[in-house]
């Protein structure tokens, strides 16, 4: 059994898709699709940067599915490769859910893009610049990730602060996990990391605290969008984060994608899932971010990332 992953925030890079669009008419459709449904040139911050607008959330998530329907796109219209014919299961990370429905064609190119447009808005909208932050924590499983939030939580109250969120936002693989909330609680778990247990801990250069209880005007946001969202069941199911279980129902679907805005992106769990229920194989498209994490997940799977033409040739043969 084979599973389409997508990347999420974090993959994007200025040159992103411009060889692929340069060389494939396929691609430079999917561009300036995504481009015209914005009312933006996205497609010039990817390829020309600079790097600080192409790293606005706003601007990275529409640019990171870009990239990645633009590839999977390629596959499909020159290599004559269907989705529904070579995958049993989509899933992506964070954003890249979206990037998966959109590739199981549960939504069109244009409605994905808004919403991604949507999402990053109303997530950085949603706590003041300075406020939250998050940290990967190295060497540290989710159950010792929960301690370590949970004793910055304790720390400062002790100390006779006021009750704030940290909490774990990515569980990403074995070995990390990421946690997401109040910038004091944050560094506070930072500081303590190492002495509970964990290798390392590090901050991480993002704009807003995702996947955390302080997201939750963007959950709002994004569900009173989804509302009126045209979605559709996928062609094969997609593994969503919150629930690390397949879903092809639309209204589990939309319900799943406004508790991810708050709630864990559990990757681990669902590489794991999809890995039990007999997938051996992985395929991510356009990233090289995901695979590292799926070996450490599942050391037996075969994973392979695309992103260049000259990936997608030699994927095209093998599948």
């Amino acid at each position: 059994m084979r599973a389409f992953i997508f990347p999420g925030q974090g993959s994007q890079a200025v040159g992103m898709g411009k060889a692929l669009a340069d060389a494939s008419p396929a691609a430079r459709a999917v561009f300036e699709e995504v481009d015209e449904a914005l009312g933006q040139s996205l497609s010039r911050i990817m390829w020309e940067g600079p790097a600080d607008a192409l790293t606005l959330t706003e601007n990275a998530q529409p640019a990171i599915m870009a990239n990645s329907i633009a590839v999977l796109r390629v596959l499909s219209g020159e290599g004559g490769i269907r989705l529904a014919d070579k995958a049993d299961y989509v899933a992506g990370h964070s954003l890249g859910e979206y990037s998966a429905l959109c590739a199981a064609e549960a939504l069109d190119l244009a409605t994905t893009a808004r919403l991604l447009k949507l999402r990053g808005q109303a997530m950085q909208a949603a706590v003041p610049v300075g406020e939250g932050a998050m940290a990967a924590l190295l060497g540290a499983d989710l159950a010792l990730a929960q301690t370590i939030a949970g004793a910055a939580v304790d720390s400062i109250l002790a100390e006779g602060g006021q009750p704030l969120v940290c909490t774990v936002a990515n569980d990403n693989d074995p070995s990390q996990v990421v946690i997401s909330g109040h910038r004091l609680a944050i560094e506070r778990a930072v500081a303590l990391a190492k002495e509970l247990g964990a290798k390392r801990a590090v901050l991480l250069p993002v704009s807003a605290p995702f996947h955390c209880p302080l997201m939750q005007d963007a959950a709002d946001a994004m569900d009173n969008a989804l509302v009126d969202t045209d979605l559709r069941a996928p062609l094969v199911p997609v593994y969503a984060n919150v629930d690390a279980a397949p879903l092809s129902d639309p209204g589990a679907i939309r319900t799943s994608l406004v508790a991810q805005v708050t709630g864990m992106v559990r990757w681990r769990e669902s590489v794991a899932a999809m890995a039990a229920e007999g997938v051996s194989e992985f395929v991510e498209f356009g990233g090289k971010v995901l695979g590292p994490m799926v070996k450490r997940i599942a050391p037996d799977a075969t994973v392979t990332s695309v992103v260049s033409m000259d990936d997608i040739e030699a994927l095209a043969k093998t599948l």
